[in-house]
């Protein structure tokens, strides 16, 4: 099976063979900002879409020497909100041979907790939190979704519209906090986040969150996933990016180059999720919506 996520910063690729279980043949990841500039125009710009174009002329090539059974392309946020979305459709469907999905974020949040909690040992109810680029998903089920919402918050959304200098404000740092609180106490009273018992988080700003709390030399997901990141770290790592220029952000070896001006956003937003739903850890997981959607295939 082949699964795609083409969200607001990334476009990602799985290559799994899926049974009863998943098994990875290769993971890709590009960042391709399809999201830029979204949330002031409503539109995705030529350049935007020439750059996931490109990715996927790649990620065309690689499942075609794969030889797979079935691929599903998934695009979420940026895609629901642009004004051209059928621009995007159209050149999907000409690179890839076949047509993006442009889900809800009901159904983004339902494939990222299906992904997650695979193989998850951990106490259940579970709230999954799936912090993209322009839109954070949250999701409570303990084998099954129970409840999910997805809120327009999300590292890109944020760092346009409140941390614009490098490195951000003391003043743009709690206007951002404050939009980022508002949705996150919506979003918790919506799925009734109360009731979890263990948080669960997903994407490349919680991953890349928890690599810097572990201190690895390099990044690693194997260390990463189902690492376990203490609330006080998360808020000690948050503070450090937003207290740097992207460019020294760079000094960090695990910190990948097409994420480093918008990951202080991501790990506000993680850290506010933390404190307001009142967890005093949050596993990262490296199983996520990619996961989801091969799974659905199957």
């Amino acid at each position: 099976m082949a699964a795609i996520d083409c969200g607001t910063n990334s476009v990602r690729l799985l290559v799994a063979e899926v049974d009863s279980d998943l098994r990875d043949v290769s993971r890709q990841m590009r960042i391709v900002r399809l999201g830029e500039g979204v949330d002031r125009t409503g539109r995705l710009s030529p350049a935007a879409i020439e750059r996931t174009r490109l990715a996927l002329v790649d990620y065309a090539a690689d499942i075609a020497a794969a030889g797979v059974d079935a691929a599903r392309m998934v695009a979420t946020s940026a895609s629901r909100d642009a004004e051209n979305a059928a621009d995007f459709r159209a050149m999907v469907l000409d690179t890839l041979g076949f047509a993006p999905e442009v889900i809800t974020g009901d159904e983004e949040a339902r494939l990222s907790f299906t992904g997650a909690v695979r193989g998850l040992t951990a106490e259940a109810p579970f709230l999954v939190v799936d912090i993209g680029g322009g839109s954070t998903e949250f999701v409570v089920g303990d084998r099954d979704v129970d409840a999910a919402i997805s809120v327009d918050i999300g590292c890109v959304r944020m760092t346009e519209r409140h941390l614009r200098a490098d490195p951000p404000t003391p003043e743009q740092v709690a206007a951002a906090e404050e939009d980022i609180a508002a949705a996150v106490d919506r979003a918790l009273a919506a799925v009734d986040g109360s009731r979890a018992r263990t948080l669960v988080g997903l994407a490349g700003s919680v991953t890349t969150v928890a690599a810097l709390a572990l201190e690895l030399p390099e990044y690693d997901p194997r260390r990463i996933h189902r690492a376990r990141i203490a609330a006080a770290d998360v808020a000690k790592v948050t503070a450090d990016l937003l207290g740097r220029s992207a460019a020294q952000r760079l000094e960090h070896p695990v910190m990948h180059p097409g994420r480093a001006d918008v990951i202080g956003a991501g790990a506000l937003i993680l850290r506010v999720i933390v404190e307001r739903a009142g967890f005093d850890a949050v596993i990262a997981s490296e199983s996520d919506i990619l996961d989801g959607i091969a799974l659905s295939l199957a």
